[in-house]
């Protein structure tokens, strides 16, 4: 390899936060033959420690932001049944609609952004982050409507009047939160691909601490209920904007931001484009885990159905941070390699962290089985709901097991990292359409409801759509050319407005094999 692809590279080497040198196995080549089990053990050390320093802060983050909502349902619980099912299931219909559009547009950014970054194009990263917010906060003036009329479709799909008036009105008040999601995401992006993760997880972590002082505070101790919960929700997720927004202008990213600019009103429509196709992406992933929610609002006891499911999608959400936060460092680091054109390193890159992620969902799932009997009495007072959650324990810990996989290699499920990164969004959608929505949903009906299988039989149908959606995935890996997604990362970055260095692929030896 010539020496004009130093300087391409310099930025990835300056920021691996000591993951790497120039005498160290990540270098501008691509991985090296492995020969014998003593070789494979070898590189998956190697890629190990580099995932594990951009996945241990990651997995934090993603930790720390998601308790926010799951501490408010605990707490919740102990405000009473019809409290605890308005707050489920506005979280898990309305604002799960709304944080999965803003989550899944704001990810057009994960793939353009470590791209760039990988190639190094960081002046890029700023506009990119500016387009996505234009984006974003015009799609949250139009969500809106959602919240304001929450009520109304809630009833449409059936839930009861006592629960879809609560939900409808916290939906009201917890507006400033879907402005919140606007900004922030591109904003994670932007950071991430920079492997800002350190800074990003010592917000969100203070961010918690404070969201359970005044969680407390005002919902039991002043006795605020549900009121309380959406003023400290609304104010926890504006300070972690905020916080990140001082970190990221005030020099802390470099070249990367250089200011606002008129840049960012060009190509809006391209970036839109791109934008949906990643949103209907993750839409469809996440509003697969709220369908047992919604569902149990259908069975004869469906206050205590609502709850039990609502708190077993609570704990599916907390077991799988680990598997976030590989996600979030899967896909910066397969982004930034085909980028940078390592197509072997970013295919090993997917094995090492699918393992990783099985093995730490098997341990959560069996923790979670062997303690089935003591968990339930965090979440709840009421026998009935302990009842439930003792029965549907060894459907959840399956599903751990198998989200833990889906959700490193995938986006928000098997796609979040490797998908995204790669830029297959469009592709991952006809995989979950089919599995989940074919499938999945089809089966929880069958079984929660013609088999008489309640809450019991909504979960085992979930559960078969996860698996079906694994394997297709699965396969999707294993069969990709990766030489050929590293040739087309750098024309995305011509693409979006970005410079590669010409001589580059010229350069590259022609023998790399996937």
């Amino acid at each position: 390899m010539e020496n004009n692809e130093q300087p391409l590279l310099s930025t990835i080497r300056e920021n691996d936060h000591g993951l790497t040198s120039s005498s160290s196995s990540y270098d501008v080549n691509d991985i090296g033959p492995i020969n014998g089990v003593r070789d494979i053990f070898r590189e998956f050390a190697v890629e190990s420690k580099k995932l594990w320093w951009l996945a241990a802060p990651a997995i934090l983050t993603s930790l720390f932001q998601y308790s926010m909502a799951a501490i408010t349902q605990v707490f919740a619980g102990h405000l009473g049944t019809i409290d605890l099912a308005a707050l489920s299931v506005e979280n898990s219909v309305i604002a799960a609609f709304g944080y999965g559009i803003m989550w899944g547009l704001g990810s057009a950014l994960e793939s353009l952004c470590g791209i760039a970054f990988g190639a190094g194009q960081i002046e890029m990263l700023g506009t990119y982050m500016q387009r996505s917010w234009v984006i974003l906060n015009t799609a949250a003036l139009g969500l809106m409507f959602l919240y304001i009329f929450a009520t109304q479709f809630l009833k449409l799909m059936g839930q009861t009047a006592a629960i879809s008036e609560a939900a409808g009105t916290f939906a009201l008040w917890m507006i400033p939160q879907l402005f919140a999601y606007a900004m922030n995401f591109p904003l994670m992006k932007f950071l991430q691909a920079q492997r800002k993760f350190i800074a990003m997880a010592v917000i969100s972590g203070v961010a918690l601490a404070l969201h359970t002082i005044f969680s407390w505070l005002l919902m039991l101790k002043l006795g605020w209920g549900l009121v309380g919960a959406a003023v400290v929700l609304n104010s926890s997720w504006w300070f972690i904007v905020v916080a990140q927004l001082v970190y990221a202008l005030n020099g802390a990213c470099g070249g990367a931001w250089t200011g606002f600019s008129l840049e960012a009103f060009q190509n809006l429509w391209g970036f839109v484009r791109l934008s949906l196709a990643s949103a209907v992406m993750l839409c469809l992933d996440m509003w697969y885990f709220a369908i047992p929610v919604l569902l149990a609002g259908y069975l004869t006891n469906e206050e205590d159905s609502v709850d039990a499911s609502s708190i077993c999608t609570n704990i599916l959400g907390w077991t799988t941070m680990a598997a976030y936060g590989f996600s979030a460092a899967i896909s910066v680091r397969v982004s930034n390699e085909l980028g940078a054109t390592h197509p072997k390193t970013a295919k090993f890159t997917v094995t090492v962290v699918g393992i990783t992620s099985f093995l730490i969902g098997i341990f959560l799932a069996a923790i979670l089985i062997i303690t089935r009997k003591q968990y339930p009495a965090l979440f709840s007072t009421s026998v009935e709901v302990k009842q439930l959650l003792y029965e549907l324990t060894p459907v959840l810990g399956a599903c751990i097991a198998i989200a833990s996989v889906q959700l490193s290699l995938s986006v928000y499920g098997t796609a979040l990292g490797v998908a995204i990164g790669a830029g297959w969004q469009a592709l991952v959608a006809c995989v979950y359409i089919g599995c989940y929505y074919i499938v999945g949903v089809p089966l929880s009906l069958l079984m929660g409801f013609a088999l008489n299988m309640g809450v019991q039989g909504i979960w085992c149908g979930l559960l078969f759509g996860m698996i079906a959606q694994t394997c297709a995935m699965l396969w999707i890996m294993y069969s990709t050319n990766w030489n050929k997604e590293a040739s087309i990362a750098g024309d995305k970055i011509i693409k979006w407005g970005g410079k590669i260095d010409a001589d580059k692929n010229e350069n590259e030896p022609n023998s790399l094999t996937a």
